[in-house]
């Protein structure tokens, strides 16, 4: 699930060698004796203001103002696709800034916390589930997201099956072949882990999970039958329908849940905090009108709107929390390994 940049090609060696560097970076981290309230933070950062993600440094030198921006989108099928749709934004990023605004194409989620975490990620959009893990280990900080002018957002998790199969419900999941998309994906793994328990079905007992990686491969896996059903989110059907990927025919919706946020878009805490001031004002001032996100994205927003980690993530960190989700060095590493063995399964 490593996958820095465009490197995700490296023998499996450099990919050992580039875990121990994180690893030791992570070891060589002292943590802050001073910090009062650190709460789920990782040891490195700081929470004394009570907001739940961690505070700007105190001291200056210990402040980013790069030169460069680095800006990245939650992963997806075709990352080369989402360069072109966020291109505008990110030219409106430099404007607001003064900063050049490179892209980053990730490839996974704990890609994101990684880069982030070792200062190779400045400006990201982070899926809901991830999102928690972006702000305990890697010092993200979620300002805005995709909306209405009215403050509506969000999607929903929906349980899908092909057209064609017998599963009615919930609870005929029971035996079948069904996908979750990544341990740490909200609607595609601990929303469901903690919601289907209550009706009744409890994954890995009742049903065998397999990890498809993404939204899109669970959503076109179904599609194509290589699943019996999937959890998703209603966010990435909806849009994959619209761009004409698959039928909305195709799939039966069995079950959905009540709206959770969805990707999350903030910056780095030890950003100077001029420059954390511009970030979040070039999402929360930046116009849709005629860009390719308003094509993208249109039908389910037009602007990015303000959040809060502690408010509007709060369902969320609940399921989590229930699910047994802890914010560790090995927790990501857990993430990475099972992911690996989904590769091998499909050489």
């Amino acid at each position: 699930m490593l996958a820095f940049m465009k490197n995700a090609r490296a023998p499996m060696v450099g990919v050992a060698s580039a875990m121990a560097m994180v690893i030791a970076a992570w070891a060589a981290s002292p943590a802050s004796a001073a910090c009062k309230n650190r709460g789920n933070l990782d040891v490195r950062y700081c929470d004394e203001d009570g907001d739940l993600v961690a505070d700007t440094p105190k001291d200056p030198s210990k402040l980013l103002n790069p030169s460069t921006l680095v800006f990245s989108y939650t992963p997806v099928e075709d990352p080369a696709v989402y360069e072109n749709v966020f291109t505008e934004f990110m030219a409106y990023l430099a404007k607001k800034t003064g900063k050049r605004v490179k892209w980053y194409g990730a490839e996974s989620y704990a890609a994101q916390v990684e880069a982030m975490r070792s200062g190779r990620l400045h400006v990201a959009g982070i899926s809901t589930g991830p999102t928690v893990f972006g702000v305990n280990l890697a010092g993200y900080v979620p300002v805005a997201i995709m909306g209405k002018a009215d403050g509506r957002f969000g999607y929903k998790l929906q349980l899908i099956t092909h057209k064609s199969t017998n599963i009615k419900a919930v609870k005929d999941l029971k035996g079948r072949k069904i996908a979750h998309v990544t341990p740490s994906s909200n609607s595609g793994n601990q929303a469901p882990r903690a919601l289907f328990k209550s009706m009744g079905i409890t994954p890995d007992k009742d049903y065998k999970v397999t990890y498809s990686g993404k939204h899109d491969n669970s959503i076109m896996g179904v599609a194509n039958k290589d699943y019996d059903a999937a959890p998703v989110a209603s966010s990435v059907l909806d849009r994959m329908i619209n761009k004409g990927q698959l039928k909305r025919s195709d799939v039966r919706i069995i079950w959905e849940s009540k709206a959770f946020p969805t990707t999350s878009y903030g910056y780095v805490y030890n950003l100077h905090p001029d420059l954390q001031k511009k970030i979040r004002e070039a999402f929360l001032t930046f116009d849709w009108t005629g860009t390719a996100l308003k094509k993208e994205f249109g039908k389910q927003s037009d602007r990015f709107i303000p959040i809060t980690f502690k408010d509007h993530w709060r369902d969320v960190r609940t399921i989590q929390e229930q699910n047994g989700v802890t914010y560790t060095r090995a927790a990501l590493q857990g993430l990475k390994v099972k992911k690996k063995k989904k590769k091998k399964k499909k050489k």
